[in-house]
């Protein structure tokens, strides 16, 4: 039995509908990896990928639900006037995996919809590169996915853990990537994604951190937070909703609408008492 998916469904999820779906205006950030065969074993909470299927079936959910697709400073804008009435999501895709190129894309563009997508500049080369058992865009690719609407955001360079370098190492990882990709696809990057798991209980280190996103002319970013963004959110480290292959229409849903968000606490209470999480 799943307890994560049990206590979303029928505690929180259940909950909410007796409240009549009340809830603060916030516009849910998905965030999705590669798009295959899913590729870790153990708890479905820790998958990462989706297979194209399943990603056809969220978009189907989306648009028969009425979801309207928006960029990330467009979900700001929404937030900040309290447009209660528009149903929005934003979908992001971490790392720059040509999965996204060969599967993702087309079923983005068969329903009109466009995502945004992170990419880690140092993986993405004139040829496809082959990581850590991934294959990563080309920039040709990237050029014609920013081309047909796309949004481009930077991941780093190099995708390190950036908690465990230093200041240094973390400007170099912020500045260069998205002058890398600004020099390639011709356009401003505004958007940022935190690697790896984000340490939010260290205030020190956001502030470091915040600080250098706005030296280096970024105007948003996302993080790992588990959780909807809302005003309350800090810009450049906006919660998302984690999704993956085991992400059925019941929980696809639950997670869209909120029910998810009870996880923060426990992801929360767990890097505090760490000090810090990989």
């Amino acid at each position: 039995m799943r307890l994560d998916r049990v206590i979303t469904i029928r505690l929180f999820h259940s909950l909410a509908k007796l409240c009549n779906g009340h809830r603060n205006v916030g516009v849910p950030i998905l965030m999705y990896h590669g798009i295959g065969p899913p590729d870790r074993k153990g708890h479905p909470y820790y998958e990462t990928a989706t297979s194209p299927t399943r990603l056809a079936l969220h978009m189907k959910f989306l648009e028969e639900n009425g979801y309207e697709v928006v960029d990330l400073e467009e979900a700001l804008r929404v937030m900040a006037l309290g447009q209660e009435g528009r149903k929005c999501v934003v979908i992001t895709f971490d790392d720059g995996f040509r999965n996204f190129y060969t599967h993702a894309f087309p079923i983005l563009m068969d329903r009109g919809f466009r995502a945004t997508l992170f990419l880690a500049s140092g993986l993405v080369r004139e040829r496809p590169l082959r990581h850590n058992g991934h294959e990563y865009l080309t920039w040709n690719e990237v050029r014609e996915l920013h081309a047909n609407g796309t949004r481009i955001g930077s991941h780093t360079v190099s995708h390190p853990t950036l908690y465990r370098v230093n200041r240094s190492e973390i400007e170099h990882e912020v500045r260069d990537s998205k002058q890398t990709i600004e020099d390639h696809i011709g356009e401003r990057v505004r958007s940022f994604s935190y690697p790896f798991a984000f340490p939010e209980h260290d205030r020190e280190f956001t502030s470091r951190m915040r600080e250098l996103l706005c030296t280096h002319g970024y105007a948003c970013g996302v993080s790992t937070i588990i959780g909807t963004a809302t005003l309350r959110h800090d810009r450049f480290f906006l919660p998302r909703v984690p999704v993956n292959n085991h992400d059925d229409p019941q929980l696809f849903r639950a997670k869209l609408e909120g029910s998810y968000n009870w996880l923060h606490f426990f992801q929360y209470a767990s890097k505090a008492m760490k000090g810090w999480t990989a």
